[in-house]
């Protein structure tokens, strides 16, 4: 289910970035079937005590309510992000459609954190093509352990807004071996904690019945989580920086959603 709503997704907004009338209808689909995506999702995130995600799927029905209202209007900052996703989708598409390059970015992901690995004297073998085994613990590596989705976000919302081709090379360089780089030393961190236990900790919360789970939740799930968010706000900063136009439309959506969304606040009080 979930792979077919991320497909017609994907699908949707390829197909907005074509010249045609259709565009704003393409866009509209594309975000409701990424939001039913986000709560399909719910079961899984709850098995593994990741509450991240959930809170994202709360936040993404108000967020989806704006956005079509002002993609029916056809509001230009709407338009724009609806832009920027349809590129992250073009990035993102190959990888995870095409299974030579997914697997081809898997493995050189696992070859990579097997060397820092040893460098930093924590050997771990490959008993599988996708698997990393150390201290008796399992880790499979997949697609979203590559950074290839905050790479295509990123470099998405750059393609929101008009940019000469400086601002485009510096973007680039800034995104994608930044975000690769700190993305397997994210690995690395989640495996040696996990495998050498360093977070047993809360075990009513961060435990799925599995042995040692509670190290990797709270390497993975939490701590990782939160020092992603604080790189993402760090780069978004330093493109505000080379490219003035994102910091000016990324105001105009806040201003577009806060407004909206008090406007329902208000609505609903003077409902009660």
């Amino acid at each position: 289910m979930i792979e077919s709503l991320i497909f017609l997704s994907c699908a949707s907004f390829l197909l907005f970035l074509l010249p045609t009338r259709f565009k704003g209808f393409f866009a509209s689909i594309g975000w409701i079937t990424i939001v039913a995506a986000l709560f399909t999702e719910l079961p899984y995130y709850f098995s593994v005590n990741n509450f991240l995600y959930p809170l994202f799927a709360v936040l993404s029905i108000p967020f989806l309510y704006v956005t079509l209202k002002h993609l029916k209007s056809n509001d230009v900052a709407i338009i724009k992000l609806s832009q920027a996703a349809a590129i992250s989708f073009l990035i993102y598409a190959p990888f995870a459609y095409f299974e030579p390059l997914g697997t081809w970015l898997i493995s050189r992901v696992i070859e990579q954190v097997l060397w820092v690995l040893n460098v930093l004297q924590f050997p771990a073998d490959r008993p599988f093509w996708n698997l990393i085994l150390r201290n008796g613990f399992r880790i499979e590596i997949i697609l979203a352990c590559t950074g290839i989705q905050s790479i295509a976000i990123m470099l998405g919302v750059v393609g929101g807004v008009t940019t000469s081709y400086r601002q485009k090379i510096a973007a680039f360089f800034l995104i994608c071996p930044v975000i690769y780089l700190l993305n397997i030393l994210r690995n690395v961190f989640v495996i040696v904690a996990y495998t050498e236990q360093w977070f047993p900790f809360l075990p009513e919360i961060a435990s799925n019945g599995e042995y040692g789970y509670e190290s990797f939740f709270w390497a993975h799930n939490v701590i990782s989580e939160i020092l992603a968010l604080f790189v993402l706000i760090a780069l978004a900063y330093e493109l505000f920086v080379i490219i003035p136009q994102l910091g000016e439309w990324a105001n105009h959506l806040y201003i577009i959603y806060r407004d909206d969304l008090q406007r329902i606040v208000k609505w609903r009080k003077d409902r009660s």
